[in-house]
């Protein structure tokens, strides 16, 4: 069989509720979840272990054995009984560390590829249950749709999308790693209220990222970056999960792209991927 391949989706917070820190240590948010349509790639073909190996612009320093792809990997292959193994290949083309959800989101992909590669045939629901335990983001990015997501993000409800979906979007990165951990032990503790998203795309309008404050207190590059696409023509600017990645939101691909070479021009050294929302 020829190698197949998959789509590691980037996932944008859209909004990010916090309500509260829970006994646990977790927090309770509520978040609406929107997915560009790129990412990292992945491909496997059939093998006789698991394996992986990492190319791509941000793969370096990465570990190839203890990585969220094998963990994933080895999550489907012993609860389905799988006696085949598979050589995977991811190419890194997310920042590390970003808020877009690059190692939930190659999880995500690896599920869906082995799924197919062989020949489970299991349900995303199931694959979402099965991984859940990986990382909190990992269920919405198997579905890598528009969703919304309670608890700590893994109790998911369907939403509509269509004024969502094919939405230009731009995503920069001030090339500034940021520890989720830091982030939610810096926010204030204040419920700000909940997340309404009967209506998705006002609730994204309406929404916020109560993790900006916090993420901004640690690493003030975030504030350049949201400050510099507020000055775009843009229909929303938001950070990303716990940051330091933010985006923004356009009526048309003309003004997304003008947007990225302008601040292009400006901050050459930091990040930046044009793309729609799936």
């Amino acid at each position: 069989m020829s190698p197949i391949s998959e789509t590691a989706y980037a996932k944008i917070n859209l909004a990010l509720h916090v309500r509260r820190r829970r006994d646990d240590g977790y927090h309770d948010l509520e978040t609406l979840f929107g997915f560009a349509e790129d990412g990292d790639h992945l491909s496997g073909e059939l093998a006789d272990d698991i394996s992986l190996a990492i190319a791509g612009p941000f793969g370096e320093g990465l570990s190839e054995s203890d990585n969220l792809v094998v963990q994933a990997a080895e999550a489907l292959q012993t609860h389905f009984g799988v006696e085949q193994g598979a050589a995977l290949v991811l190419d890194k083309q997310l920042p590390v560390a970003s808020g877009i959800g690059g190692g939930s989101a190659d999880a995500a992909a690896t599920a869906r590829l082995l799924n197919r590669l062989w020949d489970i045939g299991a349900s995303d629901e199931a694959l979402a249950r099965l991984l859940a335990p990986l990382g909190a983001d990992i269920p919405a990015c198997v579905q890598s749709q528009t969703v919304y997501g309670a608890g700590t993000g893994t109790q998911l409800h369907a939403v509509a999308d269509n004024d969502i979906a094919g939405r230009a979007l731009l995503l920069v990165n001030p090339m500034a790693p940021v520890s989720t951990g830091p982030v939610f032990g810096a926010w204030d503790g204040i419920d700000r209220g909940a997340l309404d998203y009967i209506d998705p795309w006002q609730a994204t309008l309406a929404g916020r990222n109560d993790l900006e404050a916090p993420a901004v207190s640690i690493c003030a590059k975030i504030a350049d970056v949201l400050q510099l696409l507020r000055q775009t023509e843009t229909e929303l600017v938001r950070m990303s999960g716990s940051g330091a990645t933010c985006f923004a939101l356009y009526s048309s691909t003309g003004a997304r792209d003008r947007a990225r070479t302008s601040i292009g021009m400006a901050c050459p050294n930091w990040w930046t991927m044009a793309s729609l929302l799936r």
